[in-house]
């Protein structure tokens, strides 16, 4: 049942994203909840493969290129999803940082009750 609510507050997360940066989009509901099935699959099979093999300008750039892999795990979600629209590399890393934000708040009511 939290996995659910999870995806689910992660698919609004993305809905009011698209609402409020206009490079980013989103077709329907259901594609937000197709956006947030898939960047948490990316971000479970991708992104480990991308941080072990980034490792060495990872470390020279005191783990701010961990940013970067974020975009690119965004515009790999762009590319698998019809629906979903990111403009730039530029939008996708504030996509990112945004996400990350509102997630991490909507997620924390999760863990009041």
């Amino acid at each position: 049942m939290n996995l659910i609510l999870r995806i689910l507050l992660s698919a609004l997360a993305v809905v009011i994203l698209s609402k409020i940066l206009p490079g980013v989009g989103v077709d329907s509901y259901t594609t937000a909840i197709i956006v947030a099935i898939v960047l948490g699959l990316l971000n479970f099979i991708v992104k480990p493969l991308l941080v072990i093999l980034t490792l060495p300008i990872t470390i020279v750039t005191f783990g701010l290129f961990l940013l970067i892999i974020n975009a690119i795990i965004i515009l790999l979600a762009d590319n698998f999803i019809s629906g979903f629209t990111v403009s730039s590399i530029w939008w996708a890393l504030l996509f990112s940082l945004l996400l990350t934000f509102l997630e991490s708040f909507l997620f924390s009511f999760l863990k009041e009750s």
